[in-house]
């Protein structure tokens, strides 16, 4: 389809253009959730799976809406998306609710948000915004670099202000993977890494006691086995005595004793894995493996440079909390408090996941369509 009648689709066509298999494998994960919030409840739909599946059909009629939107108007949104989600973060070390000790929530008309979860899309927005258009020349000087990095710096600031370490931690991974495809020479990575590796004293001083806790507990679980390192080990336990096919559902002894913290949430895989085993959970990671391969074969078919950023950096956020929850659950990682998307318990989370998806499909949706470096020409 040329370039000229990709602007002119209809509604209907742009509704048709939609990836829908891609869509039903956004389901199928969100069903695993489901079930297995069920099943963390003891055979329950409330007080989790219910509401989840009201928030997965609220995001998903959002997503298509968001994925008809030419991805032009999208490009004009980056930065006051940016911006408004920048006001809210310090909305929240202002006058944010605490919980779990950490100050990361606000209410919006009775509903409890996390922005730092929705910066997760914001900072790919602004980034895939201002590498549009940029040179091999602009992304290969240093000084090219210096609005970007201003770009992370601040929410990731904010985000450690909250604290919440893992959020920080995402928001430079998948800025660095953006920074990567955006063509960013390999020396000045070099520099930033082992800038990074010569901070490390600085921010063990400044970090809080219970983080450093996580990291020594990371290095050495059994040094305190029923106090800060009961979550990973009941974890291994539990992902141990499922098996190669699991317990069966509702069936998973860690997790309906309660010796299994957080099972809703940052350990739904572990209980997912102890009720279906080596072979559940497996199957899962290949569902995730589908949709990250699915997300990158659209990203590469975009047209315009911004349309594969924006993707680009969608499908690398969405791999990050895969990966850090996956291997933190695992014992890989520290434990850093992230959910595994659509499946963990929480409202904006998935949402942010969803909306993300929503562009990652507006950029495939109008993948024929020009963008302009500046991104006003709506002919």
């Amino acid at each position: 389809m040329s370039t000229l009648s990709r602007d002119r689709l209809s509604l209907g066509e742009k509704l048709l253009s939609v990836s829908w298999p891609f869509v039903m494998l956004i389901t199928m994960v969100a069903c695993v959730g489901f079930v297995s919030l069920y099943s963390a409840a003891g055979g329950h739909v409330e007080p989790w799976a219910g509401k989840q599946a009201i928030r997965f059909v609220i995001g998903l009629a959002g997503m298509i809406v968001v994925s008809v939107i030419d991805i032009r108007w999208w490009m004009r949104l980056a930065y006051p998306i940016f911006i408004a989600v920048i006001l809210s973060l310090v909305f929240v070390d202002i006058k944010g609710h605490i919980g779990m000790g950490a100050q990361r929530w606000i209410s919006i008309a009775g509903l409890q948000l996390q922005p730092s979860e929705i910066m997760k899309i914001a900072i790919v927005l602004a980034l895939a915004r201002f590498f549009h258009g940029a040179t091999a020349e602009d992304v290969k000087n240093p000084l090219f670099l210096v609005m970007p990095l201003g770009l992370l710096a601040v929410p990731v600031g904010l985000v450690l202000a909250q604290p919440d370490l893992g959020t920080a931690i995402m928001l430079i991974s998948v800025a660095g993977g953006m920074f990567f495809i955006a063509g960013v020479s390999y020396w000045m990575f070099g520099v930033v890494i082992a800038g990074g590796l010569a901070m490390l004293p600085v921010a063990w001083h400044f970090m809080h006691d219970y983080q450093r806790q996580r990291v020594m507990i990371f290095l050495n679980p059994e040094s305190d086995p029923l106090g800060a390192g009961y979550h990973i080990t009941q974890s291994k336990i539990a992902l141990g005595s499922g098996g190669v096919f699991g317990k069966g559902f509702l069936h998973g002894t860690q997790s309906h004793l309660n010796f299994l913290p957080e099972k809703q949430t940052d350990f739904i895989f572990t209980l997912f894995t102890e009720e279906w085993g080596l072979v559940g959970g497996l199957a899962l990671l290949a569902l995730f493996a589908v949709i990250i391969v699915y997300g990158y074969f659209m990203a590469f078919n975009c047209q315009n440079q911004f349309g594969r950023l924006l993707s680009t950096g969608i499908i690398i956020n969405f791999s990050l909390y895969i990966f850090i929850n996956i291997g933190m659950v695992m014992g890989l990682l520290p434990v850093v408090g992230v959910p595994l998307p659509m499946s963990s318990h929480g409202g904006t989370a998935m949402l942010s996941v969803l909306f993300g998806f929503g562009l990652l499909m507006s950029a495939h949706v109008h993948r024929d369509v020009k963008v302009t470096r500046r991104g006003f020409d709506m002919a």
